[in-house]
C-alpha cells in the first residue's frame, strides 16, 4: 500500500528535495538555450554528478578523509577537474568563433552566461540524489512489506519528481499568464497537437526510465557500498557521454 509506505517518514523531505530538483530542470533547460547540447549538459550533469554523489556522503556525516570517504572524494574531484577542462575548452571554441558562427551554432549562445546557470543547474539537480536518500525509510519499508528490492525504491522516485512537477508547473502556468500564452495549449490542431503530445510523452518516459534503471541497477550493488555511492555518478556520466555523441551527430 503506497499510503502506508509513504508514512514510514522521509516522503515530505523526498518531495522538499523534488522541489529543489524541478529548480535544477528549469536552469538546465536554460543552459542548452546558452551553451548547446554537448557542452551544456555536459557542464549541467558533469556538476551534477560530483555533488550528486558528495551531498549525500557530508549530509550522513561520513568521513571524507579516509576509506570509502577519501575513494569518493577523490572521484568528486577528478569529476571536477573534468568539468573544468570541458568549461575551458568552451571557452577556446567561444574566442576562436565569430559572432555570427555562434548564432549559427546556438541561437542565444552567452557562454558566461551559460556557464553560471549550467553550474547552478547541476547543484540544484544533485538534491534528486539527496532526496532519494531521505526517501531510505520508505525503502526499507518496502522491503520489510515483501516488495522485491528490484522495484523497492520506485515509490521514492514518484514523490521526488512529484516535487520536480510542483516547481515546474508552477513556473509554466507563471510564464502562460505573464506572456498571455495560456490560450496556445488548445490552439493547436490536428497533426501538430498529437505531435506536441507525443513528443512531450516520450520525453517523460525516457527521462524518468534513467531513474528507474538507476534505482534497480543499485539494488544490485547492495554488497558494496562504494560502487552504491558512485551509482549516481555512474548514471550522470553516461548522459555526459551521450549527450557529446548527439552534440557531433547534430
Amino acid at each position: 500500500n503506497l499510503v502506508e509506505l509513504w508514512g514510514a517518514g522521509g516522503a515530505l523531505p523526498a518531495i522538499i528535495y523534488g522541489v529543489l530538483w524541478g529548480v535544477g530542470g528549469l536552469t538546465f533547460g536554460l543552459s542548452m538555450r546558452y551553451l548547446g547540447v554537448a557542452l551544456g549538459q555536459s557542464i549541467a550533469l558533469g556538476t551534477c554528478a560530483g555533488f550528486g554523489t558528495l551531498f549525500p556522503a557530508l549530509f550522513a556525516g561520513k568521513d571524507l578523509l579516509h576509506g570509502d570517504g577519501l575513494m569518493l572524494l577523490i572521484g568528486v574531484c577528478i569529476t571536477l577537474a573534468g568539468i573544468a577542462i570541458i568549461g575551458y575548452a568552451g571557452s577556446l571554441r567561444s574566442k576562436n568563433m565569430s559572432e555570427e558562427e555562434k548564432k549559427a551554432a546556438v541561437k542565444d549562445f552567452a557562454l558566461t552566461k551559460g556557464l553560471l546557470v549550467a553550474l547552478l543547474a547541476g547543484v540544484m539537480s544533485a538534491c534528486f540524489a539527496l532526496g532519494l536518500d531521505a526517501g531510505t525509510p520508505i525503502k526499507e519499508a518496502a522491503l520489510a512489506g515483501g516488495v522485491a528490492p528490484l522495484y523497492a525504491g520506485l515509490p521514492v522516485i514518484f514523490l521526488v519528481t512529484l516535487g520536480g512537477f510542483c516547481t515546474n508547473a508552477a513556473y509554466c502556468i507563471q510564464q502562460n499568464i505573464k506572456n498571455k500564452t495560456g490560450k496556445e495549449y488548445l490552439s493547436a490542431k490536428g497533426n501538430i497537437l498529437v505531435n506536441n503530445i507525443l513528443f512531450c510523452a516520450l520525453a517523460g518516459v525516457l527521462w524518468y526510465s534513467q531513474f528507474f534503471g538507476l534505482e534497480m541497477g543499485k539494488s544490485f550493488l547492495g554488497g558494496s557500498p562504494i560502487l552504491l555511492a558512485f551509482s549516481w555518478s555512474i548514471l550522470m556520466s553516461l548522459n555526459v557521454t551521450f549527450s557529446n555523441v548527439w552534440g557531433i551527430l547534430l
